[in-house]
């Protein structure tokens, strides 16, 4: 039997054959990218320097002068020179009965605002993003009319809200109430009374500020491709279905956001206190924030020093909450 030997391969062809000028131009490629990237770079850090700067000059220069201050007995008005004391500022704010149960109730009530805004916000203004997320004549102005209590300042929602819960028989609440309840409702006080003041400025805050992320929501939903939701119908999914495995996993990045920045401006609560407590009725007791501590702090009984440590002590909180935060809620993909 005649043996069949293997065929040798036959030599590359010219087509086969890498040329000098590829081999040169693909060194020369490589020899390019540090180039680029440091040119990327250089671009990114030169779009980015006016918010930097911007960021160090009204944020970061303040907070490092807060921090200075915090180590000195500092007086509004006060004729004597600051003096230094060192860490004595934090040791009164937390072992100082005078001062620490001010401070300690109000990071409390603090904590009891964003524990239930942030959670409640962010729910209803996916809701709200869901249900403006359709194709309906004059769906432009249904959604300007969700988001028109975001243009209004704070201090004018205050005003329009204390207007609405009234001690009085007048309150158009109590009003309603009243109404409703063919004149079996009383007068009742929303915003002394303790078991309803910081009700009311929980209401109040998400009333105002629930519009905003609803826009960024419906932003994220308008970002989902349709295929997606024709294909979960054909595949006969329902709506809870649609939604679990459709809308959440592709608004999961813009929902972590919302949480986020919900978290941040629920921990800077202050003008609606404020306003509400000096000419609402407010109970200050129920109601007190930690920015409401500290601008009480050194503008009421002129105490730069106290007040500066109150507000690095509630920094370092915010901080360390946020970070907590956003190691729990990080996308699976970031691992």
């Amino acid at each position: 039997m005649k043996s069949v030997e293997p065929a040798h391969a036959a030599p590359p062809g010219p087509e086969q054959t890498p040329s000098a000028t590829t081999v040169k131009s693909a060194r020369s490629t490589r020899s390019a990218r540090p180039g680029r990237k440091n040119r990327d770079w250089l671009h990114g850090l030169l779009m980015s320097a006016p918010a930097v700067f911007g960021l160090i000059l009204f944020v970061g220069v303040p907070f490092g002068y807060a921090v200075v201050l915090s180590f000195y007995n500092v007086r509004l008005g006060s004729p004597l020179a600051p003096s230094f004391f060192g860490l004595e500022q934090y040791r009164r704010l937390f072992t100082d009965p005078d001062m620490s149960g001010p401070f300690l109730r109000a990071l409390l009530n603090n904590l009891t605002f964003a524990a239930v805004v942030v959670p409640v916000q962010t729910a209803l203004a996916l809701a709200l993003a869901i249900l403006l997320n359709r194709k309906l004549k004059a769906i432009g102005l249904f959604r300007s009319l969700f988001f028109m209590p975001v243009v209004f300042p704070m201090a004018l929602v205050a005003v329009i809200w204390r207007l609405i819960l009234a001690r009085s028989d007048q309150g158009m609440l109590n009003s309603a109430l009243n109404a409703v309840s063919l004149g079996n409702w009383g007068a009742f006080d929303w915003l002394g009374d303790g078991a309803t003041a910081m009700a009311s400025i929980i209401v109040l805050s998400i009333w105002q500020g629930v519009g905003f992320q609803m826009v960024i929501l419906l932003a994220g939903l308008q970002q989902i491709p349709g295929e997606l939701y024709e294909a979960a119908q054909l595949d006969r999914a329902s709506r809870w279905q649609r939604f679990r495995h459709v809308t959440l996993p592709g608004i999961r990045g813009t929902l972590v956001f919302v949480a986020m920045l919900t978290s941040v401006l629920s921990f800077r609560v202050f003008d609606q206190v404020y306003v509400l407590v000096r000419g609402g009725g407010l109970n200050e007791e129920a109601t007190r924030t930690v920015m409401y501590q500290a601008v009480t702090t050194a503008f009421d009984q002129n105490n730069i020093g106290q007040a500066s440590a109150i507000t690095v002590v509630f920094f370092l909180i915010v901080v360390v909450l946020t970070l907590i935060q956003r190691r729990v809620v990080r996308p699976g993909n970031e691992d």
